[in-house]
């Protein structure tokens, strides 16, 4: 006999009360595109952090002993959800290799930190950190290494949650030089060296194509094997190695699916995929939208950087966030007023629909928007989720901007469509047709009408 079943199943043979012998395989091929498709969400932010190491180390030819600046448009184009205003300095250091790890941050306007490669906040540095902007030097310890005997006093020290490491901060001074100056003021080495510490190189994409975006397909599977490898894992994950060991992935051991667990993978990838889109771009978390009659949502869904809730822990949030974006901060989720960032993301226009970049569409801003330092409007294409890569060659405009037509009251208007707008194109970010985006409208510095939502922004609507 046969039985009807939901899902992927189908018609299946039965014998009596239990499945055929012969049915066997296809109810095991289901339940590994099951893991798969669930050990995928669970490894975004990893194998998220182990790509983009890649591009560091094997397009750029960086070094553990280098930093690397995206300056350019062209140089961010491969970072997921960046800012497009300003630039980025970072890299990422495995540990095990280098042992404690020195980073010497000079004083001024900076905001950065230390991250694990689960992309939770192992240590803030620079105006958010206990420098308080006036810089100073740090020793970051992978688990379970002791600090070393005879560490000077003046010695920040942090324990890092993982092997592998982030480093990164941007720079926060509207002046170009005195920005230049303090990224060349950074000092990174190991401890072991800091009698004769290798020089702090500064490396640049400089125009070369590169990706951050996780890969697809059995690339995903060999890039979370290959840093499962070196990275440790905590005991709440332990029903997730389970599900690695069942996939092919084990520490120790090469990663040699079989030809049915190729296919699996590759379909536990694809659909894993579109689960996160779905999961990022029509979020059901119970935060909603940021005002209840608009499209604009808080783009991070965390609560914190541990990534634990109330009685459980963030899965589907942390892979919200880590699909869409890169690196999360206390910061980043500001709730002091003046300090820090708010992240609005739209992913509709105000109708529900998505954005379509064959059509043209207004965003009002009113005035006085509650941001200390600068706000910004970004669009992102929603495959890559990085900047677009329009022939424009920019994707934000906000309030640095000298270009920015104002309106008489204080508010502004922003265009987004394929075409420029009839008023010109100070204040459009051109879009491209055949492809979706969303946007981000970023506050630096947000202040008191922010968080009290007396201030609203308006909709992305159909111009």
């Amino acid at each position: 006999m046969t039985k009807d079943l939901p899902g992927r199943l189908g018609s299946l043979e039965l014998a009596g009360d239990l499945p055929a012998r012969h049915a066997i395989p296809t109810i095991f091929d289901e339940l590994d595109y099951q893991l798969a498709c669930q050990a995928y969400l669970w490894a975004l932010p990893l194998v998220s952090y182990a790509q983009w190491k890649t591009q560091h180390y094997s397009v750029f030819g960086a070094t553990s002993s280098d930093l690397v600046r995206y300056v350019s448009y062209r140089d961010r184009l491969g970072l997921i959800t960046a800012n497009a205003t300003t630039p980025y300095i970072l890299n990422f250091f495995d540990l095990s290799e280098t042992g404690p790890l020195v980073i010497e941050l000079p004083a001024g306007p900076t905001a950065g930190g230390v991250s694990d490669f689960w992309q939770r906040e192992v240590g803030a540095m620079g105006e958010m950190g206990p420098d308080r902007g006036e810089g100073g030097k740090y020793l970051v310890l992978a688990p379970g290494v002791d600090a070393p005997d005879g560490l000077e006093s003046d010695y920040r020290t942090l324990r890092s949650s993982g092997v592998n490491i982030m480093f990164g901060f941007r720079t926060l001074d509207p002046d170009p030089a005195e920005a230049d100056a303090l990224v060349r003021g950074v000092r990174i080495h190991p401890y072991s060296q800091r009698e004769n510490p290798t020089p702090t190189r500064i490396v640049s994409p400089d125009g070369r194509p590169w990706t951050g975006d996780q890969p697809r397909g059995l690339e995903y599977w060999k890039l979370l094997h290959d840093i499962y490898q070196s990275e440790v894992v905590d005991e709440r994950d332990r029903f997730y190695l389970a599900m690695l060991k069942q996939l092919g992935i084990e520490k120790g051991k090469a990663f040699e699916p079989s030809e049915r667990l190729v296919r699996i993978l590759a379909q536990g990838a694809a659909a894993g995929e579109l689960m996160a889109q779905a999961n990022t771009f029509a979020k059901r978390f119970e935060q909603g939208t940021y005002w209840p009659d608009r499209a604009w949502e808080q783009a991070i869904v965390l609560d914190n950087s541990a990534q634990r809730g109330d009685g459980y822990d963030e899965l589907l949030e942390r892979a919200s966030w880590f699909y869409e974006a890169v690196s999360f901060s206390e910061a980043m989720k500001s709730r002091t007023p003046g300090v820090g960032q708010a992240y609005l993301g739209s992913y509709t226009d105000g109708a529900g629909e998505w954005l379509d970049g064959g059509r043209a569409y207004t965003l009002h801003v009113p005035a006085d928007v509650p941001a200390k330092l600068f706000w910004s409007a970004t669009v992102y294409d929603v495959t890559t989720r990085c900047l677009i890569d329009n022939a424009q060659q920019r994707g934000d405009r906000g309030s640095r901007d000298h270009e920015l037509v104002t309106n008489d009251d204080g508010s502004v208007d922003l265009y987004f469509g394929p075409d420029a707008p009839s008023t010109g194109e100070s204040n459009w970010v051109q879009t491209i047709p055949g492809k979706h985006w969303f946007s981000y409208f970023r506050l630096y510095g947000p202040l008191e009408s922010y968080f009290d939502r007396s201030w609203k922004l308006g909709d992305i609507t159909p111009s």
